[in-house]
């Protein structure tokens, strides 16, 4: 694990237009709580953030929260980042605190791997069903992904939860019979045998249809001879 070391400042002003002078200053608003601690209000640095991120911090990543012009320092993940829908900027983010000692529970990005033989040869369609699971494990051992190979896989089969090779001390707790990759006919394909199915059945009510008089006149022939015999 890699541990982003990130300086912190106290706020002492809070609300919306304090935010925006925050913001406008170059830095952005957050709170650090958990850990049956009052929630604390501070102040990072805009850019660094950003960098920090960009660096391969990736959605779990462990910060190493440094209190400025202190000792005092702290790990945290971050649980929300709020951002602007349209600058598309993080505006505010939410810091738990955490122990590098005591077991989280995270959502994992999943990373498919391969082309899948259902889609190159038998012309079907990948359906990515589920992107992330949610495992327990240390913070120490949080995986950045889990991959999952899409090579061998048939028009009609899928990859479980379950069935994800997981990392030593990390457990899988979300459903394990959640599909998370499955391979299908595509639309076309679907509606052509849709459609032959349909022709299929339209001509065995016309190989019946004909069949049916056949029948009915050969017992008239039968009951006829039967009473010319008698």
């Amino acid at each position: 694990m890699s541990e982003l070391k990130l300086e912190v400042e106290k706020r002492e002003e809070t609300g919306k237009n304090a935010n925006r002078r925050l913001r406008a200053a170059g830095s952005l608003p957050a709170v650090v709580y958990g850990d049956k601690k009052d929630p604390v209000p501070i102040r990072v640095e805009s850019k660094v953030v950003r960098e920090l991120l960009r660096a391969g911090g990736g959605e779990n990543a462990v910060f190493l929260l440094k209190l400025a012009g202190t000792e005092e320092s702290r790990h945290a993940m971050i649980r929300r980042l709020d951002v602007d829908p349209i600058s598309r900027q993080i505006i505010h983010i939410d810091f738990q605190r955490i122990r590098l000692t005591e077991k989280v529970r995270v959502e994992v990005p999943i990373q498919l791997v391969g082309e899948a033989y259902g889609v190159k040869t038998e012309g079907g369609v990948l359906d990515f069903v589920t992107r992330e699971v949610e495992v327990e494990c240390l913070p120490t051992d949080i995986p950045r992904e889990l991959v999952v190979e899409v090579t061998e896989l048939h028009i009609g089969q899928h990859v479980e939860a379950g069935s994800l090779t997981l990392p030593e001390g990390v457990e899988l707790v979300d459903d394990p019979e959640k599909v998370l990759v499955s391979v299908s006919h595509s639309r076309v394909a679907a509606e052509v045998e849709e459609l032959e199915a349909e022709a299929e059945g339209e001509e065995l009510l016309i190989e019946a249809a004909k069949e049916e008089p056949e029948v009915i006149g050969r017992g008239k022939e039968e009951k006829e001879a039967e009473e010319a015999e008698d």
